[in-house]
């Protein structure tokens, strides 16, 4: 346990008490996840200590709060109509780092990006990491975010081995991996308290640069048979997938795989300095952007020119790690490519098994011509026993779609009742219009995780504009 936790909080000094009493008094701002879509009004509150996270929490008001971090969930996990949501970034401490080992021990505020930073030039990469570094070590927990190696090395919180968790009684709990109360927190969307520290193990690496090997497929049932017969000799493996192509084409893909590059691999002069991390930086996108931008003609032109200018293959390419884990990280606000209007990211996930289920629905998505140029293709390996952790053994597509497209929720919802149908489940971090019916039939362990927040929070002192919408 860090050396400023205590086992309550319920000494925390009278300066604190004053500072965190009256949380209703603060003036409530438009939220809204990444996504940009469904701002609601939200008092937003940055504690620095555990005393004074635990104050807020006690403050709060009959509507509650939720914890925050970076605000990278695409939905409303992060926002809490009416109530709190408590900044959690201002909790950034690094305590200990076992560079022998291989663990770190950090606030919940720490961002993938600073762990990078701290940790690479010390032969350490984080275990699991999604498309964005820009997520807190908080957000990585209660979404259990995973990434291009998940089936390798699983989600976020397999590797997390113990975490520091205020409760709504206002206990601090060290909950160890393996209880009923890690299992609800990991991908429990925040919901059964705040993170506030966590201890990690890390990856080992040599450089900080990918070996990548990109190999284009000329429709869906190609690259799955790719997938299918190589993935395991990859720790990282991903396919960006043109959902605008059609017919004989239906699915085509270009996949990329790799590893952390071994010393050996590089060129002399960046042996100089093998670990060095140089993320790349652009200027950020701009904040008026014409409505449409992203539509199916100028989709369409960068799905094929992205396509054609794929190698058909090429093998040991050399990347930094930016460049192959986080592009978009280098193009600040870059969400506002969407307009005003902001873009749904829908996730879903269905088993080995039903491949029938996952043609079916890239078919319909093709038919409606659904613009989308941030379309991935995952293999998942073996789950994570949290509760409401959403990778399961399996297929994963996950595509960005402008908001204002007509007939929008329409045509999810009936995507929901086939993934639901195949025994799949949508990604809650990504969520922001799922039907509460579908929900228990996605998350079968959904009734325990009630049970659990019933007991531990019997208030709904945490609670979210997701956790109201879904019955959380």
């Amino acid at each position: 346990m860090p050396a400023d936790s205590t086992s309550t909080v319920a000494s925390a000094s009278s300066a604190v008490r004053s500072a965190y009493a009256s949380v209703s008094d603060v003036a409530p701002v438009p939220v809204t996840g990444w996504g940009r879509t469904a701002a609601t009004a939200t008092r937003l509150v940055r504690p620095r200590t555990y005393e004074e996270a635990a104050a807020a929490v006690r403050a709060c008001g009959a509507r509650g709060g939720i914890a925050r971090g970076l605000g990278r969930a695409y939905g409303d996990a992060a926002q809490n109509a009416g109530g709190a949501a408590f900044d959690m970034t201002g909790l950034d401490r690094i305590h200990a780092i076992d560079a022998d080992g291989g663990t770190v021990l950090c606030d919940a505020g720490v961002s993938l990006h600073r762990l990078m930073q701290v940790l690479l030039p010390l032969g350490w990469f984080v275990p699991v990491t999604p498309g964005t570094r820009y997520v807190t070590v908080g957000g990585a927990i209660g979404a259990d975010i995973h990434g291009k190696n998940h089936h390798v090395s699983g989600s976020f919180t397999r590797h997390v081995r113990a975490l520091e968790l205020l409760t709504a009684d206002g206990e601090i709990r060290t909950v160890a991996r393996g209880t009923p109360l890690f299992d609800a927190t990991a991908g429990g969307m925040g919901l059964t308290g705040i993170v506030l520290a966590a201890t990690v193990r890390l990856q080992p690496v040599e450089t900080s640069l990918m070996s990548v090997d990109t190999e284009r497929a000329k429709d869906l049932d190609d690259l799955m048979a790719r997938i299918t017969a190589t993935d395991h000799r990859y720790r990282y493996s991903v396919a960006w997938i043109d959902l605008l192509a059609r017919g004989t084409s239906l699915g085509r893909s270009v996949l990329t795989r790799g590893d952390h590059a071994p010393v050996e691999a590089l060129p002399a002069r960046a042996r100089r300095d093998p670990l060095a991390f140089r993320p790349a930086r652009f200027p950020a996108a701009p904040s008026l952007v014409p409505e449409g931008l992203l539509g199916r003609t100028t989709v369409g032109l960068f799905n094929e020119l992205w396509y054609r200018k794929a190698p058909r293959a090429r093998a040991g390419e050399l990347q930094r790690i930016s460049a192959f884990f986080h592009p978009l990280d280098g193009v600040p606000h870059w969400n506002r490519l969407y307009g005003r209007g902001g873009f749904v990211q829908y996730q879903f996930v269905v088993g080995y098994g039903q491949e029938g289920a996952l043609r079916r629905i890239v078919s319909r998505i093709s038919r409606r011509r659904c613009p989308s140029f941030l379309a991935v293709l995952k293999r998942f390996g073996e789950g994570d026993p949290g509760w409401l952790s959403f990778p399961v053994p399996g297929w994963t597509l996950a595509l960005d779609l402008p908001a204002s497209l007509p007939g929008l929720g329409a045509f999810l919802d009936e995507l929901d009742e086939e993934v639901a149908a195949a025994g799949g489940r949508v990604y809650l971090a990504k969520d922001a219009r799922l039907r509460p019916e579908l929900l228990a039939a996605m998350y079968p362990r959904l009734d325990e995780f009630r049970e659990l927040r019933a007991e531990l929070d019997p208030a709904g002192v945490f609670t979210s504009d997701l956790s109201r919408r879904l019955g959380l």
